[in-house]
């Protein structure tokens, strides 16, 4: 509890941090939001009033803890561009992107631990170093080269899929399936490429370990020590790269989302960054660093359940330090 305890302190006091650092910048970009909203025209009493309108006349103490209660509340401002509620739209907008995230991410797992540790069994033979081949070629090749180059083929040229645009679940589950695959596709080919070079270095340092050859001389097959004792061990880097490529792949989205013409929250942070929306683009930057935050928390947190001597040596440190 002390452990989960610590990691949450660490975890909030970040966020602290990123939220008075993502604030301090946006307040440091020249100009004056409402003037910007309302161009060089705009009356000096127009200025005035949308200005009460945002805040943006308040104190910045006073402008800074109204826009963190707001996003605790779920109320994230109002745009400097459209003038509206920018809540709603974020929220849809997340949606979309979450769904694209995390299916490219489940479906790089799903096929990069499979592959990586058949790879790293058969290390020296033609179909692991084939695994190996392609995964590095899955590496060089970017994602938004990887979405183009799919939208060339198989919706130009062989007319089977669509090339963009987003269709809601709720709508049309069929034509939402048929809208995915391809931007899904792209994000997928790069991360299972990635994940299965560095799962495949796991499996293959584990197999090095004396309590594997332990294992085999007691009698149990590769395949089992693996299962048993190996996989368990090899899951810790692994899982510390898919928090990164996770984080990154948010990145990654961004560029597909254009490609693809997805309504994602990428999409709106460039469009935010267009208009000058400064109000969007904070909140925006705000919730990719909570959502980079929360799973570098979850992967931390992880890690005791995984691999038990990490708790037991924080206690140990914590008795010496007394």
């Amino acid at each position: 509890m002390q452990l989960i305890f610590r990691h949450l302190a660490r975890f909030l006091i970040t966020l602290f941090i990123a939220s008075i650092l993502i604030f301090g910048l946006m307040r440091a970009i020249p100009g004056d939001p409402a003037q910007i909203a309302l161009g060089v025209n705009a009356t000096p009493e127009a200025v005035a009033a949308l200005s009460t309108q945002l805040g943006t006349d308040q104190p910045l103490i006073q402008q800074y803890f109204s826009w963190i209660s707001g996003l605790l509340r779920g109320e994230f401002g109002i745009s400097l561009s459209s003038r509206a509620d920018i809540s709603p739209l974020v929220v849809d907008r997340a949606q979309v992107s979450l769904i694209l995230c995390g299916t490219a991410m489940t479906l790089s797992l799903l096929i990069a631990v499979p592959l990586g540790v058949w790879a790293a069994r058969r290390a020296r033979r033609a179909d692991g170093l084939l695994i190996t081949a392609g995964s590095q070629i899955g590496i060089a090749i970017p994602s938004f080269l990887a979405g183009v180059l799919l939208v060339a083929v198989f919706a130009v040229q062989l007319g089977w899929l669509p090339a963009n645009g987003w269709v809601p679940p709720a709508v049309d589950f069929g034509e939402f399936l048929r809208r995915l695959i391809l931007p899904v596709v792209s994000l997928t080919a790069v991360q299972a490429a990635i994940l299965t070079r560095y799962v495949r270095s796991a499996i293959l340092e584990v197999m090095n370990e004396d309590y594997l050859r332990t294992a085999r001389s007691k009698g149990m097959s590769l395949t089992q020590a693996l299962r048993v004792h190996g996989l368990r061990n090899a899951a810790l880097p692994v899982l510390t790269v898919t928090g990164l490529q996770l984080t990154s792949l948010i990145v990654g989205a961004v560029v597909i989302e254009q490609v693809f013409a997805l309504p994602g929250l990428g999409s709106m942070l460039l469009d935010a960054v267009g208009n000058r929306d400064l109000i969007a683009v904070q909140t925006i930057v705000m919730l990719l660093v909570l959502f980079t935050l929360t799973v570098n928390l979850i992967i931390d947190l992880s890690y005791s359940l995984l691999d038990p001597r990490i708790s037991a040596t924080s206690e140990t440190r914590r008795r010496a330090d007394r």
